[in-house]
């Protein structure tokens, strides 16, 4: 019995560790090639796509799951964000938080973050 319960601690101690690395990371060199006002210079959508993509890899995937499924809270959910919310309401709530999402201000450059905006709201 023992013996079960430091299983039980160990993998506990493990997960919270987990957890907090990847809610604390703090990525702001992940966009490559330069950019004006959330366009990719000479990239195209497939680069600006792939840039939302390492961005939401880099800071979103640990709460809100590999594929944006929320990892079964629908309130997490961002597979279809983009058919409830406005760009600029995704952006807002990226760069201010909301019901126990942290804000990514300061954390993301404006332009990642409107990125990001660009990229959820086509889910739709």
């Amino acid at each position: 019995m023992q013996y079960k319960w430091r299983i039980i601690l160990i993998l506990s101690v493990i997960a919270i560790i987990c957890v907090a690395t990847a809610c604390g990371k703090s990525n702001t060199n992940t966009q490559t090639g330069n950019t004006t006002g959330g366009t990719t210079q000479g990239g195209g959508a497939a680069t600006e796509s792939a840039n939302a993509e390492a961005l939401v890899k880099a800071n979103c995937v640990s709460c809100h799951g590999g594929n944006l499924d929320g990892m079964g809270d629908s309130k997490k959910n961002l597979q279809k964000v983009g058919a409830k919310l406005s760009k600029e309401e995704i952006a807002n709530t990226i760069t201010n938080g909301r019901n126990g999402m942290p804000a990514f201000k300061g954390r993301l450059k404006d332009t990642e973050i409107a990125t990001i905006a660009d990229w959820l709201a086509a889910k739709k």
